[in-house]
């Protein structure tokens, strides 16, 4: 496989990945570009490689800045905006952890928790109702502790451990 076929394959297969994992397949692929490419890329780089609008490519850079993936980088001399993503892989995974807990969990533990919060009745609806959301609340709160536990070491030792251990 050539340069360009292997390009083309990675980007398509981010921007499919992109979307199982809750971002739309343009801001995927663009993400993809810039993680692959070897210097800032402007917009009009990024609509041409893509073959995507100038207002899909611009939506989707500010939304990639927003969660802290790609950042602006001024280059002396020119005028036009440029873009860069994070490069390392295991930063790049803690940054998008961090954002997905707080855009994704954290907004359903405190439903959960106002939920199983409810007043008791005294009935078996209810007392189910309170039970299970309960048990889904501890175990969704548990389960964001541990991942942000995780991904705010500063060295990450659980991919090293996870590595000894298939090892």
């Amino acid at each position: 496989m050539e340069y360009k076929e292997a390009k083309e394959k990675f980007i398509s297969t981010w921007g499919s990945l992109g979307t199982l994992w809750g971002i739309n397949k343009a801001m995927a692929q663009i993400q993809a570009l810039l993680f692959i490419s070897t210097k800032p890329l402007s917009m009009e780089d990024i609509m041409d490689e893509l073959k995507i609008s100038r207002g899909n490519t611009s939506m989707n850079l500010r939304q990639l800045m927003d969660w802290g993936i790609v950042t602006k980088e001024l280059i002396p001399g020119e005028r036009k905006e440029f873009f860069t993503t994070e490069k390392d892989v295991q930063e790049l995974a803690r940054i998008i952890a961090k954002e997905r807990s707080r855009r994704e969990i954290q907004p359903v533990v405190k439903i959960l928790k106002e939920v199983s919060s409810i007043k008791d009745d005294g009935t078996e609806k209810t007392k189910e109702l309170i039970k299970q959301t309960k048990a889904l609340h501890d175990l969704t709160e548990t389960a964001d502790i541990m991942l942000n536990k995780i991904v705010n070491q500063q060295q990450n030792w659980i991919t090293k451990s996870l590595l000894k251990f298939i090892k």
